[in-house]
């Protein structure tokens, strides 16, 4: 009885999750499990699914309070918005995701498509690599700020949250939050731009443009552009990490996130 019980836990364990199980532990409730089960197929299955519910959190949770919902879309959040940082501000974490790539500024699409057939193509893709390098470097400080700002976050109905949309606290978060964030972020990617020289490559290209004959001169505020860009991919990444905590339990790294985020497994 107790090797078949430990053959559910192994069956129903997903690959990643089995080096986790407190071996030791299962053994001990295993046995006990044995000695209170009848012997049938169905309760050899119970008691392993039952021991496997608890040590990855999917077991259904009815006695879920509010409080407990808002604390734990809060955490989750902040996992995430942790988790998103890191990626985004290692080299190449804005260039290299297409998700998230800042492109040259739309309002100014009319002038690059210029500068490349005057030959300065190399130019801006130097600028639009740059742009990137910027929302990397900003994204080394952007962690503190959002999780200011999710603990600061009024929720009223958890539950709403919780079962909505697989981004929905991320959707709720960035509807809250977005403007302060921004007047926060904005004065942090504005030193990143200094720091990887941005305007170097960025100003040949507006002069270049604007002594051209009759075109509309152009000259973006790229302090707010590169802001808002990196906010939107800070928020795109957050959305991913929280569709891993809504859908894979090994994702849920407390005890509050399995018990809030459990109760959504089917």
């Amino acid at each position: 009885m107790k090797t078949l019980i430990f053959s559910m836990i192994i069956t129903l364990s997903p690959i990643a999750a089995i080096s986790q199980i407190n071996w030791g532990k299962v053994k001990k409730e295993a046995n006990k499990a044995a000695k209170n089960t009848e012997g049938t197929a169905k309760d050899t299955y119970d008691a392993g699914k039952d021991l496997y519910d608890e040590h990855f959190g999917t077991k259904k949770t009815t006695n879920l309070t509010n409080t407990e919902v808002i604390n734990g879309l809060k955490e989750a959040l902040e996992v995430g918005t942790n988790n998103s940082a890191s990626k985004a501000s290692q080299a190449n974490g804005f260039l290299y995701n297409s998700k998230i790539k800042i492109p040259w500024p739309e309002d100014a699409e009319k002038a690059k498509n210029t500068l490349i057939n005057i030959g300065m193509k190399t130019q801006v893709d130097k600028v639009v690599k740059t742009m990137n390098r910027a929302a990397e470097e900003a994204s080394k400080e952007a962690a503190p700020i959002f999780v200011d700002a999710i603990k600061q976050m009024s929720i009223g109905d958890g539950f709403k949250i919780l079962k909505g949309a697989n981004n929905e606290a991320t959707k709720y978060l960035s509807d809250k939050t977005s403007a302060p964030l921004k007047a926060k972020f904005r004065p942090i990617v504005k030193e990143a731009i200094k720091k990887v020289k941005l305007t170097q490559y960025w100003n040949p290209c507006v002069n270049a443009y604007n002594k051209i004959p009759g075109v509309e001169k152009m000259n973006p505020d790229l302090d707010d552009y590169i802001t808002q860009k990196a906010m939107d991919g800070l928020f795109k990444l957050i959305a991913e990490e929280e569709l891993k905590i809504r859908k894979d339990p090994i994702a849920r790294v407390s005890d509050l996130l399995k018990k809030v985020f459990g109760s959504l497994d089917k």
